[in-house]
This record gives structure tokens, sequence and C-alpha cells, in this order.
């Protein structure tokens, strides 16, 4: 399963909309996803999986670029 992740690069930083970028990563769970990017010390905002017209539309983006975990 595909999840879209919602974060800021530094833990210390707040939530700003203009700051969050996102990630794609493909996994199995959200846990599993969360467990992996715990070492990147991201300030985690949301999880969302992305399934069906959403995961098509997010494929026509330049930036979509899935990491397998």
């Amino acid at each position: 399963m595909i999840f879209k992740i919602y974060y800021q690069e530094s833990i210390f930083e707040a939530p700003v909309r203009e700051r969050t970028k996102t990630l794609y990563v493909e996994a199995n769970s959200e846990r599993e996803v969360r467990q992996v990017l715990a070492d990147r010390r991201y300030n985690i905002e949301f999880v969302q999986p992305v399934t069906g017209a959403f995961l098509e539309y997010e494929q026509l983006a330049e930036a979509y670029k899935v990491e397998t975990v």
C-alpha cells in the first residue's frame, strides 16, 4: 500500500502549511511507516493511505516518487 506522509524536516519545527513537505512510502501499515521514518527525525503531521483515483492523480505529479520500506 502507498502512504502519503505530510511532514516538517525538523522534529523541533512547528507545523506550518507553507513549509510542509510530502513523501510517498510503500509499506504494509501506518505503524510500519512511522517506525521506518523515526530515525529521520521528521515532525510527521499526517500519514494518509493513497488508493484508487487519488493514487492515479498523485502519480501524475512530477514530485511523485515512492520509497519502499
